[in-house]
């Protein structure tokens, strides 16, 4: 097979992949068997997916569908909506396992801010939803009123394809950039997908909630980067990072498990 029929079929496995992935993390989470350091090649190959494949880039697909740029999405439509549903699913089962280890723009970002501290911002979950809400309008107003891309301008797709020559390239390595001191900007501001999995996650039946044994220590508060740790929050906002359950110091005091 010449590099030309692998490169084709590289989006597809992109795209079948996360499918098989999304729902398969919920149940590697509930049997105790994922952990943070494990979560670390999935995010490998999720930016790598995304920059050799441009795949699997759900939010981008639901901006196609939301500009009915038919040009792209052709006799793929059906497809992409199933596995946007899937995705959808699999986040009201168990969470944000797409965007935590899958989206291919989150595994960057996530990366990312490994080489910082992004602590930035970390307790204005009212505020950046209210900007992502507000982000939303725009993108819905402008692709279905006037087919406008507003993804494609901040160029999302450039740099994935690594379009240096396009200005928009370097708007959106700098929105990644950001991520080593702001934890995932594009996903807190700006993803139109990722409000409709916050949706869903802030209903999930599997989630980290803490037991009898918890000790009121702090220590996975302090540890989340968006402030979804204390008790009683919808965790709508939780990237399944597991840095919550990686610093708790009692053995079952925090499990991922059903309401």
């Amino acid at each position: 097979m010449d590099l030309t029929a692998i490169l084709s079929i590289l989006p597809i496995f992109g795209f079948v992949y996360a499918l098989l992935l999304a729902p398969t993390l919920v149940l590697l989470w509930r049997s105790g068997r994922m952990m943070r350091r494990r979560g670390l090649p999935l995010l490998v190959v999720a930016a790598l997916l995304g920059f050799v494949a441009f795949a699997p880039m759900a939010p981008y697909q639901l901006q196609l569908v939301i500009a009915g740029d038919n040009t792209i999405l052709g006799d793929l439509l059906p497809v992409i909506l199933g596995g946007l549903s899937v995705f959808f699913v699999a986040a009201l089962a168990g969470g944000r396992t797409f965007c935590g280890h899958l989206c291919p723009i989150g595994a960057v970002q996530e990366i990312l801010s490994l080489a910082g501290h992004a602590r930035v911002g970390r307790t204005r979950k009212t505020e950046t939803m209210a900007v992502r809400f507000a982000v939303l309008a725009v993108i819905l107003i402008a692709g279905v009123v006037f087919s406008v891309n507003v993804l494609g301008l901040l160029g999302l797709q450039d740099f994935f394809l690594l379009n240096v020559a396009s200005v928009s390239f370097f708007v959106f390595a700098a929105l990644m950039l950001l991520a080593v001191a702001v934890y995932r900007p594009f996903c807190r501001l700006i993803c139109p997908y990722g409000v409709v999995l916050a949706l869903a996650a802030a209903k999930a039946q599997y989630r980290f909630r803490r037991t009898d044994l918890c000790i009121a220590c702090g220590k996975c508060e302090r540890a989340c980067p968006v402030d979804e740790a204390k008790e009683g929050d919808l965790k709508a906002e939780c990237y399944m990072c597991g840095r919550c359950a990686e610093v708790c110091p009692v053995d079952g005091a925090l499990r991922y498990s059903r309401r």
